[in-house]
């Protein structure tokens, strides 16, 4: 009876340490593969860095060359205006602010692959991106206050438009249109202060 007792021990102490060998080779190709998926994840980060980069600077970038070139402003500054105009500093800066939250809104709403399920999310954003561009060309550069007053009101037509797309994929993304909205309700109280004084 013996005897067949240490041979099923035998058979099992053999089992456990073919196992275990095999769990001591595991650990080296278990080791690479952590590491492959490791520099697999960096990689991934890095691109979404840069993805979030070009998302910022591109509308910011775009946003500076505009205010460079047509946010001067005279006949801004030579109206007479209520107290609570906001001075050019403030709207140029209100701008690069809305254009860096929405670029981040946009970011946020691509990265989970939300132009693909939302598909008419982008036309609206190239929407609301040209149109915050030229506003100050139509009304700072070249006083046409009534086309920047229409200007206006398709630009916020544009962020509610975005706002819901965006919400759709990402609640957080539609939060951050917000601000933007709260800005252009203010810019087309301006602008219609401007065309009826």
């Amino acid at each position: 009876m013996a005897s067949p007792n240490l041979q099923h021990r035998f058979k099992d102490n053999v089992t456990t340490t073919s196992s275990t060998a095999s769990t001591t080779t595991n650990p080296i190709s278990t080791t690479a593969a952590a590491k492959t998926r490791q520099q697999k994840k960096m990689a991934m980060a890095k691109q979404a860095v840069r993805s979030l980069m070009v998302a910022l600077i591109v509308p910011f970038v775009l946003t500076m060359i505009v205010i460079f070139f047509f946010g001067s402003g005279h006949r801004y500054r030579t109206l007479a205006k209520p107290f609570w105009f906001p001075p050019l500093w403030l709207m140029h800066l209100a701008s690069m602010g809305s254009s860096l939250l929405m670029g981040l809104a946009a970011w946020l709403v691509w990265a989970e692959g939300g132009f693909h399920s939302q598909p008419k999310a982008l036309p609206f954003y190239i929407a609301q991106v040209s149109l915050s561009l030229g506003w100050d060309p139509l009304v700072l550069k070249m006083g046409a206050i009534h086309v920047g007053f229409v200007s206006c009101i398709a630009h916020f037509g544009a962020l509610v438009a975005c706002r819901r797309r965006f919400k759709l994929v990402n609640p957080i993304a539609g939060d951050l249109v917000r601000p933007c909205l709260v800005w252009m309700a203010f810019l087309i109280i301006v602008n219609f202060k401007l065309v009826f004084f």
